[in-house]
């Protein structure tokens, strides 16, 4: 039963190290387009909110892949999914305060 719960913790690590990776470069992308744009007032909060987002995501990238280094590490896997988890809110609150401030 160990085994089968071992083997269920390596799949969960190997879906989100390359999604937090994926979400690193929206960030730095969205982050980029808020910056060329040269947004002003809440747009200075939503760059400061995304570059906040990507550490996020590079942190729960970093468990991830320590999880799968120590054979599908427990902790590390809820580590790292509880930073996912946290860095989607924190995008998703971006692009609406983004949304706002285009507006």
């Amino acid at each position: 039963m160990a085994e089968n719960a071992t083997t269920h913790l390596t799949a969960l690590s190997e879906h989100i190290l390359p999604s937090s990776a994926t979400m690193v470069g929206v960030c730095i992308t969205s982050l980029s387009i808020v910056k060329l744009a040269k947004f002003t007032g809440l747009a200075v909060w939503v760059s400061h909110s995304l570059a906040l987002c990507s550490v996020v995501f590079l942190v729960s990238s970093l468990f991830s892949y320590a999880a799968m280094r120590n054979r599908g590490n427990a902790r590390m896997e809820r580590l790292a999914d509880g930073t996912f988890l946290v860095g989607l809110t924190v995008l998703s609150l971006s692009t609406v305060f983004l949304a706002i401030a285009i507006d």
